[in-house]
């Protein structure tokens, strides 16, 4: 935070917080240490600040530092400079604890009943004002039309106007069985190897494209049955039923799942945290959409 002294000239926060510090303490070393800073810096800062104000706020002397008149006279200007931070502060954090209303989150089913659970939990706890409305779709809402707040999506791109966002983690979608399946048939790790073994289809909204991928490799006659929803595929390949396509993010944190072969190295879909430009600073949207990040970011990297 800058501000302006008294002739005009502009100073930082940081080098007030240094004059405090030092006049508290009656040392720059002292004051180092209370910041976690270095004493040069300390130091930097002060000499800073009295350039900026052009008044001489410390006699410097061999057994510390000792406010002038001038600078006693400015320390309770400084103190209440600080404190009325310090209030900002406290009531910015009250008003994003006590951020509540409804917020509606979309999502692919797959998501919401795999990773999301404790992330809401989580939520919850943290910010029991804030109610989620979820839509598991598997279709794409339109955010733009008001059809929900906040999106979760795996893409390559997502399309949409006015969206605003971030990719949260790659997650290409690749082939999966589970152990007990490799324990009764073994784990095809090339595609010629495929052909040898039942395939899952369906999964709704995701069925085109991996409809296609199973005819440019000539599977598709492989697929034994097919559920109408990606959180279906995830049940049959579960139950050892045959093999899936099914999203990275996800699927390498099914403890029972095992990967076959390595995503494609031109599969660059992600997954998207997503809002409206207009709702990106409304708080308790704002609120549920760092949560999000923070946790869906952090289960990435794990």
């Amino acid at each position: 935070m800058d501000d302006y002294g008294a002739q005009g000239a502009m100073y930082d926060w940081n080098d007030l917080k240094a004059f405090l510090a030092v006049a508290e303490t009656g040392s720059t070393l002292a004051a180092a240490q209370a910041m976690r800073v270095s004493q040069t810096t300390v130091a930097r800062r002060i000499a800073a600040l009295e350039a900026a104000t052009g008044v001489t706020l410390f006699e410097r002397r061999q057994a510390g530092y000792a406010l002038t008149p001038v600078g006693e006279a400015m320390l309770a200007s400084a103190a209440a400079v600080r404190d009325a931070a310090e209030r900002f502060g406290e009531a910015a954090g009250a008003r994003s604890r006590d951020a509540g209303g409804t917020v509606s989150l979309t999502v692919m089913e797959i998501i919401a009943v795999t990773i999301l659970p404790p992330i809401l939990r989580d939520l919850r706890a943290e910010h029991p004002g804030i109610h989620i409305q979820l839509d598991t779709s598997d279709e794409p809402r339109d955010l733009a039309a008001g059809a929900a707040d906040i999106a979760i999506r795996s893409s390559k791109q997502p399309s949409g106007a006015g969206l605003v966002g971030r990719r949260i983690a790659d997650n290409p979608w690749t082939v999966y069985c589970s152990r007990d399946y490799a324990d009764r048939h073994g784990v095809p790790h090339t595609r010629e190897q495929l052909a040898a073994h039942p395939f899952i289809g369906g999964g709704g909204g995701v069925w085109e494209p991996y409809r296609a991928w199973l005819r440019q490799h000539g599977l598709e006659e492989a697929v034994v049955m097919q559920y109408d929803t990606a959180t279906g595929l995830l049940s049959g390949v579960r139950a050892g039923m045959g093999l899936s396509v099914l999203p990275a993010y996800l699927a390498d944190r099914e403890p029972d799942l095992i990967r076959c072969l390595p995503p494609k190295s031109d599969d660059t879909t992600g997954l998207w945290l997503l809002t409206h430009e207009r709702l990106r600073h409304v708080p308790r949207v704002r609120l549920v959409l760092d949560f999000m990040a923070r946790a869906l970011t952090k289960l990435g990297r794990e």
